[in-house]
């Protein structure tokens, strides 16, 4: 019995192990069926690598980087120094100057009820408060549509209100589809306030009343009417070549001349000269053209737009050499009549070693090689004031607490500054034009103006 079972589970087996066996073993293949209809086609790729290179190449973006290199824009140090300061950085950082373009931040003044004064309203907020410039700063669509439209595509053309006159006027140069706006926005004068309010200067006022007192000379007195505390840095800031330019922002006394501006004002642009072809080594560091926004020593572009009929040099008397000898003349005129009991109400400072520190980017520009800033003493600020002159004026006021007694004791014995209104609107004036830096080629006509009539009203 145990003998049959066995034989019959073998036979199974064997039965079972043959059956698997066919099914592994793949039958021959049947006919090929009728082919299916195509599916829909998908939209093409782009391709990235293409792309790129319609900008990405050493005659494009490759080139402009390297010229930017040598821009004030790259390797100033504004951008870092003034990170965190919300009213300097719209100008001196990337970020804020983007924040107050797309906030349109406006420049007027506003008065404080808790306190009685106004405040510029022309700042950023604390978070937008850095970054250094870049490309993002002037183009506003890099990499939008990753086509060779974005590049052009500019931050601003808006018309520029006016800081400096706290929204009073407004600069719109229309040249060039508005590009110039872009550099006006922050190549402008800031503004000065009035010591009592905090509120804009009223420079028509000045104008109107040049016999007015704006400081008498008494700082930190409860019954003064001064207008102005004057120290070393009272200055319009450094960049009036904006407001220059479009013929705008000085005080404008009357006088023998009427107030106009030049063509440069109307036909030309920023970039038409700061941004022209490379031309080779300037006159200074070997730069120019391009992104690096330097014009100096390259005079190609005032030919190369069409503008002028004779091709303008360096040695050119009507369009270069006599215009600059006009202006620079009456800069130094204006000069000699902003004293007080013959002391030089402006600074001297002939340094132009960046190296020793306190440079003056405008040397040269003057006989006595002003920098803009006041001849008042300072320990820290302007230890040299009394170097280049007879004296200089005392800080009025109490010292600070980090002068040591020698110095409080030197400052005493300087004569005091007083100001007049015609005083003090023709070192607006001066100022302006000095540091406009181009001696009246930005806009003579306008320049001559400024600088005639307040010699005269002096």
């Amino acid at each position: 019995m145990k003998l049959k079972n066995f034989t019959q589970l073998l036979l199974l087996s064997f039965f079972l192990s043959c059956i698997a066996l066919s099914c592994v073993k793949e039958g021959p293949m049947g006919l090929t069926g009728d082919a299916g209809a195509n599916g829909k086609d998908g939209s093409s790729g782009k391709d990235a690598n293409e792309t790129c290179k319609m900008c990405h190449t050493p005659a494009k973006v490759d080139l402009i980087t390297t010229q930017f290199q040598l821009s004030k824009h790259e390797y100033g140090e504004a951008a870092f120094e003034e990170a965190g300061n919300t009213g300097c950085t719209p100008c001196h950082a990337q970020e804020a100057f983007k924040y107050v373009v797309k906030n349109n931040v406006k420049s007027t003044f506003t008065l404080n009820p808790s306190t009685g004064k106004y405040v510029n309203d022309y700042a950023t907020i604390e978070t937008a408060a850095y970054g250094d410039l870049g490309c993002s700063t002037c183009h506003s669509a890099i990499h939008a549509t990753y086509g060779s439209s974005d590049i052009p595509s500019l931050t601003t053309v808006a018309p520029v209100s006016m800081t400096m006159w706290g929204g009073k006027k407004t600069i719109d140069l229309k040249a060039d589809g508005g590009s110039s706006n872009l550099c006006v926005k922050c190549h402008q004068p800031r503004p000065f306030t009035n010591a009592l309010t905090g509120d804009v200067q009223d420079y028509v006022g000045i104008a109107a009343n040049p016999t007015g007192v704006m400081y008498d000379g008494i700082a930190e007195n409860p019954n003064t009417t001064d207008k102005v505390r004057p120290s070393y840095r009272m200055h319009t800031h450094y960049g009036t070549a904006g407001a220059v330019y479009a013929g705008m922002g000085g005080v404008e006394f009357a006088g023998p001349l009427p107030y106009s501006n030049g063509t440069h004002t109307t036909v030309a642009s920023c970039i038409d000269c700061h941004m022209g072809a490379k031309a080779g080594k300037s006159d200074l560091i070997g730069r120019a053209g391009g992104h690096t926004f330097f014009a100096k020593g390259n005079l190609t572009t005032c030919n190369a737009t069409g503008c002028h009929s004779t091709a303008i040099t360096a040695t050119n008397t009507t369009f270069w050499l006599n215009p600059r000898a006009e202006i620079k003349k009456l800069l130094d005129d204006l000069a000699k009549k902003l004293t007080v009991n013959g002391v030089d109400i402006l600074n001297r400072n002939p340094n132009t070693n960046e190296a020793l520190g306190g440079v003056n980017l405008w040397a040269g520009l003057t006989t006595n090689n002003y920098d803009g800033y006041l001849n008042v003493y300072d320990p820290v600020t302007n230890t040299s004031a009394q170097t280049y002159n007879a004296s200089s004026f005392k800080y009025v006021g109490t010292p600070p607490s980090s002068w040591s007694p020698a110095q409080i004791a030197y400052n005493a014995t300087l004569p005091t500054l007083t100001l007049s209104n015609a005083q003090f609107g023709a070192l607006i004036n001066f100022q302006l034009i000095l540091r406009d830096y181009s001696l009246g080629i930005h806009n003579f006509a306008y320049s001559k103006a400024l600088l005639t009539n307040s010699i005269a009203k002096l």
